[in-house]
């Protein structure tokens, strides 16, 4: 007998992307409530005897077998591979592909709600985006960076399925940048560095939410199956250059033509760098407006800037 069946029983939910500092966090919040169960496309995570885990491959038959053992409610989707930890083909595979499988199964064996974690980079990055970009905009990112064009179609998956399948109750979240501790993504690397670069005569807006905010978010939309797609961020931005100060970084001008330039320059000083695909978003501003979550899950962060920024400066060293 499933939970959804008896409601006295804890409900079962699958969770994704298990080795993230984001999943952990989701799952330190769940795991009293909740039967958990964690998977790992890279590596098994050891979270205790209570949480199965496991290292698999969703295109592989015998991820199948855990929604037949354990007869999911829901589904947590954070397993999301970013560029630098795999080969386009491979991450394509385990991105695009291996959601695929994800929601065929989810729908093959019931699942009541499905919450796919996304990225704000699916907008992509211009010098005539909006001042606040709301969930209608277009996803530019894949006519601009091959690099990103998994994640729009990871995106478009979702949607396809939100509409075909409307009692999976598929919600989207597309959070801004996400940081503090342990969060080992671009941002946080930039923020936790002595030394950070910065594009000669740029300063974009940018957001940034506290990874305990956003796994909290998580929590919220896993407990409402309210369906559609949802920006997650807080309604304050600031410049980079002044966010780097705060952090205590010292900024280092870099030419941001020609294109190769920055990249070589970088390479040479030995410091952390942008990914290619990612470089325009340090030049153009992309600032989201994520009302629509605020009032939807009633979500409010806790975590203001000052907070965030407080954590680099403290603890500052090189990564």
């Amino acid at each position: 007998m499933t939970a959804s069946a008896n409601p006295q029983a804890k409900p079962s939910i699958l969770i994704t992307g298990a080795a993230g500092a984001l999943a952990q966090q989701v799952i330190a919040r769940l795991r009293e409530s909740c039967n958990l169960v964690a998977v790992d496309a890279r590596i098994q995570v050891d979270l205790g005897d209570d949480i199965p885990s496991y290292c698999i491959d969703f295109n592989k038959r015998r991820f199948e077998d855990l929604f037949r053992r354990y007869q999911f409610d829901s589904v947590i989707h954070m397993g999301r591979i970013r560029s630098s930890q795999l080969s386009r083909m491979r991450r394509y595979n385990a991105n695009v592909l291996g959601t695929q499988k994800l929601l065929d199964l989810s729908h093959k064996y019931g699942i009541r709600r499905v919450v796919v974690l996304s990225t704000y980079h699916v907008y992509g990055a211009m010098a005539y985006n909006p001042s606040l970009i709301d969930e209608s905009a277009p996803l530019k990112s894949a006519g601009l960076s091959a690099d990103l064009i998994d994640s729009v179609e990871l995106e478009n998956l979702a949607s396809i399925y939100l509409w075909r399948y409307p009692n999976l109750n598929i919600s989207v979240l597309r959070p801004c940048n996400i940081v503090g501790p342990s969060v080992r993504n671009t941002m946080g690397k930039l923020l936790a560095s002595p030394l950070a670069p910065v594009m000669a005569g740029f300063s974009p807006m940018m957001q940034f939410i506290h990874i305990d905010d956003m796994a909290d978010a998580i929590v919220l939309a896993s407990n409402k199956p309210t369906r559609g797609i949802f920006n997650v961020a807080p309604n304050d931005w600031v410049a980079y250059q002044r966010a780097l100060e705060l952090c205590g970084c010292i900024r280092i001008p870099i030419p941001s033509i020609p294109p190769v330039l920055p990249r070589v320059i970088l390479r040479t000083l030995g410091m952390e760098r942008f990914p290619a695909y990612l470089m325009d978003f340090f030049k153009y501003p992309v600032v989201i407006d994520g009302r629509a979550f605020e009032k939807e899950f009633g979500f409010t962060p806790k975590r203001p800037l000052k907070e965030i920024f407080r954590y680099y400066r403290d603890n500052k060293k090189r990564l």
